[in-house]
């Protein structure tokens, strides 16, 4: 039997216990850095297989290794992320949520299961595969400054040096049974902006008696986005929104300040910090040209994620005989972010989308949202795909 039935057929056997791993992981889910309960249960479920070879890394994160035979010859990682978000979960299902206010609503669970079930694939075979295979189980990727960059810095990548990484996501976009890949640029970078314009309040039917920090407010609004269409080279894709604006005054009633709240995204890190010194100064000199004053904090985010060509190039081929050709998609450039980035700057990386959407059960849900869920029938896929992802590049003599 060759080597990609025989992952197959395992997928297949192990399907309902990964589906179980998900809905115990979707039950008891935890915040960023918080994922305490779900390293000791992860830890747990690889002794339970024999993988011993564990270290824990980022303070709630964990490593572990597969080694098959020669094991020093070639090192891959497999990445999964296991937190989740401060959403309160609005599903009506037997694995909802238990811990209120706290939901697995962009997918962590599935990848978390999915690596787990991998790496029983993975434990199974290792007298078939030269090499180490280096599981990283990954704390903190809702949350700046990225658990990925933490698990870096604590040589989550060293003894062994992994020469590659591939890590997978859920695409509600796409119908289940599908996989997604981009190579090169795929994912914005990401930085938070906090912004504080500060003028002189006072009764609203009196304006010339005061400095309106909102109408200050709306000026630098309005300024800012022309200048990300002015000042940005137009092929260099780039985002800003502002999704909290605070002006706690009343009908009648100008306030003393304005507090908004914003994110802005790019894939050029030239530009990226050249906006932010412009942003900066274009705020703070217009409020000061209309009589008021702005503060303008930019917290530095993660990184652009770019996908490295051949690597990604291997695994889409790798798909196309594990799937079918008519199954692996092309992928646009997504300006959202993810802290998969931080391991792309270090090392070839691929970083693929698992197709989760099933239109006939209304399983269509946008991640981050109360109601997002999976068709659980891609978990038999995402564990044996990653497990055939990571022999195939193991296979490959390029270090």
């Amino acid at each position: 039997m060759s080597l990609l039935q025989q992952i197959k057929d395992k997928a297949k056997q192990n399907h309902a216990y990964v589906v179980s791993l998900r809905r115990h992981f979707h039950q008891n889910p935890e915040l960023s850095f918080e994922e305490y309960n779900t390293q000791a249960f992860v830890e747990h479920k690889l002794r339970e297989m024999g993988i011993t070879d564990i270290t824990h890394k980022a303070k709630t994160g964990l490593v572990a290794h597969i080694k098959g035979k020669n094991p020093d010859s070639k090192t891959i990682a497999l990445r999964a992320d296991m937190d989740a978000l401060p959403i309160i979960e609005e599903n009506d299902v037997p694995y909802k949520s238990q811990n209120e206010g706290v939901m697995h609503a962009c997918g962590h669970d599935v990848h978390t299961s999915s690596l787990l079930g991998a790496a029983m694939i993975l434990n199974d075979l290792k007298d078939s595969f030269e090499g180490t295979i280096k599981l990283l189980f990954q704390p903190g990727e809702e949350k700046l400054p990225g658990g990925a960059s933490i698990m870096i810095k604590e040589q989550a990548l060293q003894n062994p040096q992994a020469t590659s990484i591939i890590g997978q996501h859920v695409m509600p976009l796409l119908p289940a049974g599908t996989i997604g890949f981009r190579e090169g640029l795929y994912m914005a970078s990401t930085d938070e902006l906090y912004v504080t314009v500060k003028g002189k309040g006072g009764h609203g039917a009196m304006p010339h008696l005061n400095i309106d920090p909102v109408l200050i407010t709306a000026h630098i609004i309005t300024a800012l986005q022309s200048l990300i269409s002015r000042r940005a080279n137009p092929i260099i894709p780039s985002v800003l929104s502002f999704g909290k604006v605070i002006a706690n005054g009343a009908t009648n009633v100008i306030p003393n300040e304005v507090k908004m709240e914003g994110t802005f995204r790019t894939l050029d890190e030239n530009w990226r910090a050249e906006a932010h010194s412009l942003m900066v100064k274009m705020a703070t000199q217009l409020a000061e040209s209309m009589g008021g004053s702005c503060e303008f904090e930019v917290r530095k985010g993660y990184p652009f994620l770019k996908n490295d060509i051949n690597v990604t190039r291997r695994a889409k081929e790798s798909a196309r005989e594990y799937v079918g050709t008519e199954n692996v998609v092309d992928l646009d450039i997504w300006m959202a972010a993810e802290d998969f980035a931080y391991y792309s700057q270090e090392m070839p990386a691929c970083f693929y989308r698992l197709g989760t959407r099933n239109e006939a059960k209304g399983i269509t849900s946008s991640v981050h949202t109360p109601t997002f869920d999976i068709e659980e029938d891609a978990l038999e896929l995402s564990t044996g795909l990653m497990a055939w992802l990571a022999l195939k590049e193991l296979e490959n003599k390029n270090r």
